[in-house]
């Protein structure tokens, strides 16, 4: 529940997982999203299966998206977030787009373009990953992606991950 004074922003959370039961950990995720500090969730997108990006030979990700409205600035989100990753045991020491229990990734904060060590937004590469296009396509079927164009056409343009809807 939000409780600050503070301007509210838009920010579009991107969940994913592979490991311990992928489809509960992206609905806890959701659950505990719903809890964050500042913030109020929105709207949820529907459960994507898709194909890894990275080292193949591991499970197939369940990804999906959550508008977030934050009194919460950027870098303080991104604590909050990989404190939830640590609650669902994610470590960051595996290889790059490898297996992991949870990936919490800030997609976009309203209209903001910010390039620091720790965090850039838009999200680099998510305009080329269907398995962030497609559930983001699902909440805002409008929007556009500062920098890169609205999300009609980058569908159109992005690689094939197979990504899939999933029934829950």
């Amino acid at each position: 529940m939000m409780t600050d004074k503070g301007a509210s922003h838009r920010a579009y959370i991107g969940l994913g997982s592979n490991l311990d039961e992928p489809i509960e950990q992206i609905k806890r995720a959701m659950g505990e999203l719903a809890r964050l500090t500042k913030s109020r969730v929105v709207h949820c997108s529907r459960l994507y299966k898709s194909k890894p990006m990275g080292p193949q030979g591991q499970a197939d990700f369940i990804n999906a998206v959550v508008e977030l409205h934050t009194t919460l600035k950027p870098a303080k989100l991104l604590l909050e977030l990989q404190a939830l990753e640590r609650q669902h045991q994610r470590g960051h020491g595996g290889p790059r787009w490898g297996p992991r229990t949870l990936d919490l990734d800030i997609l976009l904060y309203g209209d903001t373009i910010m390039h620091e060590t720790d965090l850039d937004i838009p999200h680099p590469g998510m305009h080329e990953r269907d398995f962030v296009l497609y559930p983001l396509y699902d909440i805002n079927p409008d929007i556009k992606i500062p920098g890169r164009g609205d999300i009609k056409t980058l569908m159109r343009q992005c690689p094939d991950y197979g990504v899939q809807a999933i029934q829950i």
